[in-house]
C-alpha cells in the first residue's frame, strides 16, 4: 500500500482495512470480514513465521485470542507441547485451558477451532490462571511502533489487564496479520494491549519500544452492565471493592 493511511479516528482505521480486504479478496471465511477481527489468506503462513521467531522457542504457556486468524497459532502452539489459555468469546465464560498433554495427538487441530474448543477444553478460575509466557492478540489494524486496534469492543485489552489486576507481570503481546492490516498511524489509548511483535506471512516486524502497558483495569470505564456479562469482571470487582 503506497499511499498515507494515517486515521484520526481508530473507526476510520478498522474500516479502511475492512473495505481493503473486502475489496482485494483479501478476506478469508468467516466473511464479511468487518466487525470482526477478520480472517486473512496467508493467516496460516503467518502463524508459521511466528513460530520461528526466538520469541516462540522457550514458551510454556500462553494466551491466544479466539478468532479464526489465530486458530493456526492454537493448532502450532498445541502441537509444539505449549498449554494454550483462551478466553471464552466475549469472557462470558472465562477462559479456557487446552493442555496438549490432556489432548489425543488426533484432535489437537480439532481442539484449537473455537468450535471444537469446549470438548477439550478444562475451565479455569481466575486464581488458577498461571503467568503467560506471551500473549497472541487478534488486530484489525496495527502500526509499525506497536499500536493495535481491535474490532471496537475491548476484549483483548481487558484481557490483558485482567492478568495485570491479578498480579501478572507484563509479557510480550504479538499478532499475526495481513500486510493490508499494517497502517501508517491512529490514536492510542491508556488502556490498549502495547504490541512487541507484528507477523504478517512475509515480513516480522520488532517494535523496538511499545507503547506502555496497562497497569490493571481501569473501573471508571467500566459499567454494571458490563461486570453482570462478564462473571470475571464481577468476580474482580468484588475482590477489590
Amino acid at each position: 500500500m503506497s499511499q498515507d493511511r494515517r486515521f484520526s479516528r481508530k473507526e476510520e482505521a478498522r474500516r479502511s482495512v475492512w473495505d481493503a480486504m473486502q475489496q482485494q479478496k483479501i478476506a478469508r471465511f468467516p466473511f464479511p470480514p468487518h466487525h470482526r477481527i477478520p480472517n486473512f489468506a496467508g493467516a496460516r503462513e503467518a502463524a508459521d513465521r511466528l513460530f520461528t521467531h526466538p520469541l516462540l522457542q522457550q514458551v510454556e504457556r500462553m494466551k491466544v485470542n479466539p478468532d479464526a486468524p489465530q486458530r493456526y497459532v492454537r493448532i502450532r502452539a498445541l502441537n509444539a507441547g505449549i498449554v494454550v489459555f483462551m478466553p471464552t468469546p466475549r469472557l462470558r465464560g472465562g477462559f479456557w485451558k487446552l493442555d496438549p498433554a490432556a489432548i489425543p495427538a488426533d484432535a489437537l487441530s480439532r481442539a484449537a477451532s473455537l468450535g471444537k474448543a469446549k470438548q477439550y477444553a478444562r475451565s479455569v478460575a481466575l486464581a488458577d490462571l498461571p503467568q503467560m509466557d506471551v500473549i497472541v492478540a487478534g488486530s484489525v489494524a496495527v502500526t509499525r511502533d506497536g499500536k493495535r486496534c481491535g474490532k471496537g469492543h475491548g476484549y483483548s485489552d481487558m484481557e490483558y489487564a485482567i492478568l495485570r489486576e491479578l498480579g501478572h507481570e507484563p509479557v510480550p503481546v504479538v499478532t499475526t496479520v495481513h500486510p493490508v492490516q499494517v497502517v501508517d498511524d491512529f490514536p492510542g489509548d491508556a488502556h490498549d494491549v502495547p504490541l512487541s511483535l507484528i507477523v504478517t506471512p512475509d515480513e516480522v516486524i520488532e517494535v523496538a519500544s511499545p507503547p506502555a502497558e496497562p497497569p490493571g483495569i481501569n473501573w471508571d470505564l467500566i459499567s454494571r452492565g458490563d461486570r453482570e456479562a462478564m462473571p470475571v469482571l464481577e468476580e474482580l470487582w468484588e475482590s477489590t471493592h
